[in-house]
């Protein structure tokens, strides 16, 4: 598995690759913007052209962008789904403008219009965004959520119902947080317990679909519906769960990122992606 670490894009945004190479991220994940404002200049050429020529440089790839945290596509009130629907058109123009495979979204959060009304309003919003063909074949992958507040995503069926209802299956597929299906209710710390979270995902959604995961144990404990993140093995996940992940031949190849907390030297990352690295062949899963 290429295992990464989200990166900072303080300074431009081909600079994340040398922070990325410091803690020896084979995969990567970025914001393409502020993720806490909603509008962004225009990525210069120059900044495009050094993108990919760090790219090339280090050899970090996939890189995977995550959306702002602004955006609601299952906003009740129009003017956020609007500008929200907007919003993310921009995030995908740029990542089709890098190269990017990916661009992570959370499924939004329905704000007390009810989970039923929450999911066609994000059906609606993707369909539209797909049908306008923007950010050409760049893949939006709906990520599982804690479910704090009245966010979508933390049931395995709120994906499946926006895959039934978005029909742009080329363009749509999952992002697994351990931390977030761990607060939702899905327990992986033993292998028991994990082949029943990931045969119950098999089952409706399709393991197929996975295309990334983040891996962040939880300073929360199951079913807590709280997303908190922690460092992998010290949290109440633990290490067993990561160890049976990251030796799951289902997932090979898939890229694995942390979110976890890290300071400026980063040296947390290193340790953290250090630590799952050695995990790997220390238990056979078939």
């Amino acid at each position: 598995m290429p295992f990464g670490a989200h990166m900072s894009i303080s300074g431009g945004i081909a600079k994340a690759f040398a922070r990325g190479a410091l803690v020896n991220c084979e995969a990567m994940q970025i914001f393409s913007k502020n993720e806490r404002q909603w509008e962004a200049k225009p990525i210069p050429p120059e900044e495009v052209l050094a993108f990919k020529a760090e790219q090339r440089r280090t050899g970090i790839g996939p890189v995977i962008v995550h959306g702002s945290y602004l955006i609601n596509l299952a906003a009740p009130a129009d003017e956020l789904w609007e500008k929200s629907i907007a919003a993310f058109g921009h995030e995908l123009e740029r990542c089709d403008l890098l190269g990017i495979p990916y661009i992570v979204t959370h499924p939004g959060a329905h704000t007390g219009s009810g989970e039923d009304a929450g999911l066609e309003r994000e059906a609606v919003a993707l369909n539209r965004i797909f049908e306008s063909g923007v950010g050409g074949t760049t893949t939006v992958l709906l990520e599982t959520t804690a479910g704090q507040g009245s966010a979508l995503g933390n049931r395995f069926e709120h994906l499946a119902r926006l895959f039934d209802r978005v029909p742009h299956h080329d363009r749509m597929a999952v992002c697994v947080d351990t931390c977030h299906i761990f607060a939702a209710g899905y327990d992986i710390r033993d292998e028991a317990s994990y082949r029943a979270t990931f045969d119950a995902f098999a089952r409706i959604i399709g393991l197929g679909r996975i295309k990334c995961f983040h891996l962040n144990d939880s300073q929360k404990d199951l079913g807590s519906r709280v997303d908190r993140h922690n460092h992998i093995g010290q949290g109440c996940i633990g290490l067993e769960g990561f160890r049976l992940l990251v030796n799951d031949p289902r997932f090979a190849g898939i890229p694995m990122i942390i979110e976890t907390p890290k300071g400026d030297a980063m040296a947390e990352d290193v340790a953290n992606l250090s630590l799952l690295r050695s995990l790997v062949g220390t238990l056979q899963i078939g």
